[in-house]
């Protein structure tokens, strides 16, 4: 088992590969016909999501002062992540996005103001692929 800050590198890395390895692929898919329909169409959390999300997101990690901060381990981020999949979904005004709020019912975390918060929100593209999670409201 790899230490947090281990992990939190190996994730970086990984994230970046999966990028390369994404933007490669779909170049190549967009040359067949019909591509569209190979493109996942679910509720799902990928390794550069993931990273983007503990990058700005996760209280270790100083990088990006002024935005909500999850106070709680990695796992737990997860499965906040996982369980808000069943709420409501709303667009995000301005785009073709949509978020989900769920209250977990415990402190995960603070807002950008640094009000400590109970809600995580979760940001996903039209077609479900998650593109952010932040502790708070949007």
């Amino acid at each position: 088992m790899h230490s947090e800050q281990e992990f939190i590198k190996l994730l970086f890395l990984l994230s970046d590969t999966q990028h390369w390895l994404t933007s490669m692929s779909q170049e190549l898919l967009a040359q067949l016909p019909n591509s569209s329909r190979l493109k996942q169409k679910s509720y799902y959390l990928s390794i550069t999501a993931f990273a983007h999300i503990i990058e700005r997101h996760y209280y270790r990690i100083e990088r990006h002062p002024g935005t909500g901060k999850f106070s709680v381990p990695l796992h737990d981020i997860i499965q906040h992540i996982k369980e808000a999949k069943e709420e409501t979904t709303q667009p995000v005004h301005g785009t073709l996005n949509h978020y989900r709020t769920k209250d977990t019912g415990t402190i995960i975390g603070h807002e950008r103001n640094g009000t400590p918060t109970s809600l995580i929100t979760v940001i996903t593209c039209p077609a479900g692929k998650i593109i952010t999670a932040f502790p708070g409201i949007p």
